[in-house]
């Protein structure tokens, strides 16, 4: 009887497990919370504002633009959607929408360096120079700012062009101590250093900038130039060479096929 009764018992306990794992639980739903949708919201105005500033970087700037609108349609403060919509503008030659969309921008992020240092770039491209070394310095007071050499480059560009090369220099040289290869740094400094007459130095940096970087062609100018002054000879033929067939219709390349070296 005990091992009828055993038998009964384990073969109740098998049908109850059977019946057990044949039963579908409902799978229970909730809706996404508040976290939730502002985590998906911010990231799809991250990616159409970084897809802009792609398309924008390629030089396609309807697709930029439809990008940048995708993005204020969600989200219209969203401030680095304004800082390339700037970006795009002044590219296209917008002037008025470019500034428009600049000012906007700082009004969101007064303190993002990103911004202040594009929109400085657009007014010095504007020959607005004074506002524009005033805009990269206020990029370079954040102390958070990743890339501060960007805006010392830029910084010591615009300050070139406003005729101001001890000026220029400095900057060049801020930035070179944080990247010792900053290809437009190391081809200021050079241009400075040959209107100067320091044709050995020009030339140090010269050669610096075209061993780390793709070469241009107003350092390649300036390497002719430089190598013309020290009779060397060689040097001078293989940049001429390689500006006329890198950079045919660049405006350097006319003045050497013109021979116009000063």
């Amino acid at each position: 009887m005990n091992i009828i009764r055993i038998f009964y018992i384990v073969l109740l306990a098998v049908l109850i497990l059977d019946g057990c794992t044949k039963t579908t639980l409902p799978i229970q739903t909730s809706p996404p919370d508040a976290a939730q949708k502002k985590a998906t919201k911010e990231e799809s105005e991250r990616i159409h504002t970084e897809l802009g500033a792609g398309y924008y970087s390629r030089g396609q700037y309807k697709i930029a633009l439809d990008e940048l609108q995708q993005t204020l349609k969600i989200n219209d403060e969203y401030a680095p959607a304004y800082d390339v919509l700037g970006l795009v503008y002044m590219a296209l030659n917008e002037d008025k929408r470019a500034e428009k969309n600049f000012r906007r921008a700082i009004e969101l992020e007064p303190q993002d360096p990103n911004i202040r240092n594009n929109y400085g770039w657009y007014l010095c491209n504007r020959d607005q120079f004074a506002e524009s070394i005033k805009q990269f310095d206020i990029a370079l007071s954040n102390p958070l700012y990743s890339t501060p050499e960007s805006a010392l480059t830029n910084a010591g560009i615009c300050s070139l062009r406003a005729h101001e090369p001890k000026r220029a220099k400095t900057y060049f040289k801020a930035s070179l101590k944080i990247n010792p290869n900053q290809a437009e740094a190391l081809t200021g400094l050079a241009q400075i250093d040959y209107e100067e007459g320091e044709l050995a130095q020009a030339r140090t940096l010269i050669e610096r900038m075209l061993e780390y970087n793709q070469p241009t062609a107003q350092a390649l100018w300036i390497g002719v130039r430089v190598a013309r002054k020290q009779n060397d000879h060689d040097t001078e033929a293989s940049y001429s060479l390689l500006m006329r067939n890198r950079f045919p219709d660049a405006p350097e390349t006319q003045l050497l096929l013109q021979g116009k070296y000063d």
